[in-house]
């Protein structure tokens, strides 16, 4: 609560009337600078995380936009199944494939980690569409699901290669997820058809010295990463939809707003009933949420992403930070009016 007033009296200093009926600009619109008083109070809650903190936040309407790290690649954890989708979904635009397709799962479809999948239907003859995976991979995050959907969409090197077309070349996807966390536990070998008896096997293996150094090279790995600016400029670009169809773009927008993943992240301090798109990503020391946020009164929208990484402070804490940092700019954007919109 204490936290919350501070919050709200950095944004009461700089205060004026919504932003209701703001006439949309160029993204990268000239800064006032009371965007430089956003910066530095997100750096100063980025301490609370410990280790790396990266930071985009675009105010849609407006273009106004505030970084912290912004060149910085930070690992993405699940927060890439959004370029992913993005290029199943471009896949979709362009006839290549359709989303109620059905595809039939094989035993070594079945990957660890996050989801329902490898848990709940992992009985011979489990045939799911593309759009159920699809959710899956958005909505709870299922791994399973992912690696099914990554292969669909053409493999990491088409995902990488869209997001360069798309002007977010900050992003890159290399790996799927079964061989992304077989990388972080330091297993040699895993493919993405390593079966769950095997992997697990594989896993029960590992030393404890190579897990450690495993997971200490993990976090300046630059595979599977992303910039705060690239993951802000592709939310912008998929809100915009200038990345996929009018169908596309709301299907995205509509599975992210409905994810259960990361209550205490984005969400962690802003309004009740406050709609956010968004997608979460957490593994060993990385801990990230990224999306977009409404903000009422018809203030606009605000692209938020928050990577936390090789931190060694407990989950909560970190998602404490991302909670507190994604507060401030909801407040900065809701409140602060530029300079020549007299208002």
């Amino acid at each position: 609560m204490l936290r919350e007033i501070s919050t709200l009296c950095f944004v009461t200093a700089l205060c004026g009337t919504p932003l209701a009926g703001q006439a949309p600009v160029a993204s990268g619109a000239p800064q006032d600078a009371s965007v430089a008083r956003l910066e530095r109070e997100i750096a100063r809650l980025a301490t609370i995380a410990g280790g790396r903190v990266g930071v985009g936040a675009i105010h849609l309407e407006t273009g106004r936009s505030a970084y912290l790290n912004r060149h910085e690649a930070f690992p993405m954890a699940s927060s890439y199944k959004v370029p992913i989708a993005v290029q199943l979904l471009t896949r979709v635009d362009r006839n290549e494939i359709r989303l109620d397709s059905m595809i039939a799962l094989r035993p070594g479809d079945l990957h660890p980690g996050s989801g329902i999948i490898a848990e709940l239907l992992d009985d011979p003859g489990v045939s799911l569409s593309v759009r159920n995976l699809l959710e899956l991979m958005l909505l709870i995050s299922d791994n399973s699901a992912t690696d099914v959907v990554l292969r669909t969409a053409g493999g990491a090197a088409a995902v990488s290669a869209r997001m360069r077309d798309v002007g977010a070349s900050g992003i890159r996807v290399d790996r799927p997820t079964i061989q992304l966390i077989g990388a972080w536990t330091g297993i040699a070998g895993v493919s993405d058809t390593t079966p769950p008896v095997q992997y697990r096997e594989m896993a029960r293996a590992v030393p404890d010295s190579t897990r450690r150094a495993a997971a200490a090279a993990f976090s300046s790995d630059p595979r599977d990463t992303s910039t705060p600016e690239a993951m802000a400029r592709l939310l912008e670009k998929i809100w915009r939809g200038q990345t996929l169809s009018p169908a596309g773009t709301q299907l995205l927008l509509d599975i992210m707003r409905r994810s259960t993943t990361g209550a205490d992240r984005l969400k962690g301090m802003l309004p009740p009933g406050t709609d956010v798109s968004h997608k979460t990503g957490t593994i060993g020391g990385t801990t990230n949420d990224v999306g977009i946020i409404s903000l009422p009164e018809g203030a606009g929208h605000v692209v938020t992403v928050v990577f936390v990484g090789a931190s060694d402070k407990p989950v909560p804490e970190r998602e404490r930070a991302i909670a507190q940092i994604a507060r401030a700019v909801y407040d900065y954007f809701l409140f602060v009016v530029p300079p020549g919109t007299g208002r």
